[in-house]
């Protein structure tokens, strides 16, 4: 049990007191806990299939204000799970079709509209207005953005995430216990964890996690029961079954003291700009390999381009490449730098930072311009030989490559089976938070089971709880159920 966080309103007014009589005689909510919510001022993160539950229950509960943060309009496919829009509000915006259910649930609650996109010029002004934050985001960069917000201005956020028939639900409140870095101190490599609109959700699933998600939010409010801090709670659809895992503080972890400054690259995540600019001007690292040996023998014309950062180039880089950072792209320096005459092909590390300054040479009137695929951490032996194999697992390929090397694909595909293995074993934690995240999850988890630890170098990997192969929300394939899922 932690303290309420909120002083109690001065008062309920008669119909107030009407509407809330099934709250007033529930001894621990009580009339107190009712002026609590009152003036409870609670933000909601996405007016999406986790945002709709909450909203409707919260301005229900009688929260007093409650905010709501979207950029995005209703889209017929929402509506199989995102029940605070109907037909009508198809084509308008998500946080003004919400604010209005609102007013119609309850019309003593006030709503604060935030039709943009949550990011790093605005999150620290827009938390700072509100106690709690509600995190229903379907993507990995916001919630690290979230996270890290809430822990530099001390704020608690109930997070909850779903795919398919699964979800998760936990409260991070650095001042109380861990933060969401302690779960997952890496994002997954790009690509590797389906989105709900990739891979599906069962539309009720969002009722059975928002209505968690709201349970917690009235607990932190009003100071009742004991909130999932330090727990992870995992809902098994199919299995109806609900999991709670203990999560640990990493000893070796630090609060964030400021935002990054682009968690969309930490994350591994592009623009639409930049996946406009991808689509028909990207080439695989296959195609690369052949057109450097054109180049080689004179048969083409190219200049490539690392737009990675130096001290990322002094681990492994492809011969024959030069140096531009992306952010010589995006302050215009580098528009000078390159040739007119001939086609430039950008790479980076994964494929995200080169199609982000494909975008500004696309603008600029590179018409030509490419970019490779998956970067230098899809190369491999194609394109740095096979002597460097193990600098690009250390530098470049990190999990993305223990990924493929499990599935018997990707540049370890060649290598005989044993030779295959140890190469696994070499590059599986050149990606530490992964080791890390598992670590935190499993470390304290009461009731998990004997399974015994498997171990690769001298780290423990943790093998994946048995959970439907939900591994805490990395996607990894359970140990027995040898499939792919995501809390995307």
């Amino acid at each position: 049990m932690v303290a309420p966080i909120v002083e109690p309103a001065d008062e309920l007014t008669i119909d107030e007191v009407r509407r809330y009589s099934r709250h007033l005689i529930i001894p621990d909510v009580g009339m107190d806990g009712q002026k609590r919510l009152k003036n409870a001022k609670v933000l909601v993160i996405g007016a999406g299939g986790l945002g709709s539950p909450a909203l409707l229950y919260l301005a229900a509960a009688g929260v007093g204000t409650l905010g709501i943060i979207d950029d995005d309009v209703v889209d017929e496919s929402n509506l199989q799970r995102q029940v605070i829009h109907g037909q009508s509000d198809i084509d308008r915006p998500k946080a003004v079709s919400a604010a209005e259910s609102v007013a119609e649930v309850n019309p003593y609650v006030k709503t604060i509209v935030h039709e943009a996109r949550l990011d790093n010029d605005n999150v620290l002004d827009i938390f700072s207005q509100y106690d709690l934050i509600v995190d229903g985001t379907d993507n990995f960069a916001t919630r690290y953005l979230v996270n890290d917000a809430a822990v530099i201005l001390g704020k608690p956020y109930v997070w909850g995430s779903i795919y398919r028939f699964e979800g998760q639900v936990s409260v991070f409140w650095a001042q109380e216990g861990p933060q969401y870095r302690d779960l997952y101190p890496e994002p997954p490599p790009p690509g590797m964890v389906p989105s709900c609109a990739e891979g599906g959700v069962l539309g009720v699933l969002c009722a059975s996690i928002g209505s968690i998600m709201v349970t917690e939010a009235i607990k932190l409010i009003t100071g009742i029961g004991d909130p999932l801090i330090g727990r992870l709670m995992v809902y098994d659809a199919l299995e109806m079954r609900y999991t709670t895992l203990k999560i640990q503080r990493d000893p070796e972890g630090e609060l964030p003291t400021e935002l990054l400054s682009d968690y969309e690259a930490f994350c591994g995540a592009i623009s639409d700009e930049a996946a406009d600019a991808a689509a028909g001007s990207t080439i695989s690292v296959a195609q690369l390999d052949g057109w450097l040996k054109e180049r080689g023998d004179g048969g083409r014309d190219f200049v490539l381009v690392d737009v990675r950062e130096p001290v990322e180039r002094d681990i492994n880089h492809i011969p024959g490449s030069i140096l531009i950072p992306k952010g010589d792209f995006l302050n215009g320096k580098a528009l000078s730098e390159l040739p007119d005459d001939k086609q430039i092909v950008l790479h980076c590390k994964s494929g995200v930072r080169s199609a982000e300054a494909l975008a500004v040479l696309k603008g600029a009137g590179f018409k030509d311009a490419v970019h490779v695929a998956g970067g230098v951490g899809a190369c491999g032996g194609a394109c740095a030989g096979a002597g460097v194999w193990a600098s690009w697992c250390a530098g470049a390929g990190g999990l993305g490559l223990l990924v493929r090397c499990r599935r018997g694909s990707g540049p370890a595909a060649a290598l005989p089976q044993g030779v295959r293995a140890r190469w696994c074993a070499a590059s599986a934690f050149a990606v530490s938070g992964f080791r890390k995240g598992l670590d935190r999850a499993a470390g304290g988890g009461a009731g998990l089971g004997s399974r015994a630890v498997a171990r690769v170098g001298r780290r423990n990997l943790r093998p994946c709880l048995g959970l439907r192969g939900f591994c805490v929300g990395y996607g990894i394939p359970s140990p027995t159920q040898k499939r792919w899922t995501s809390n995307a």
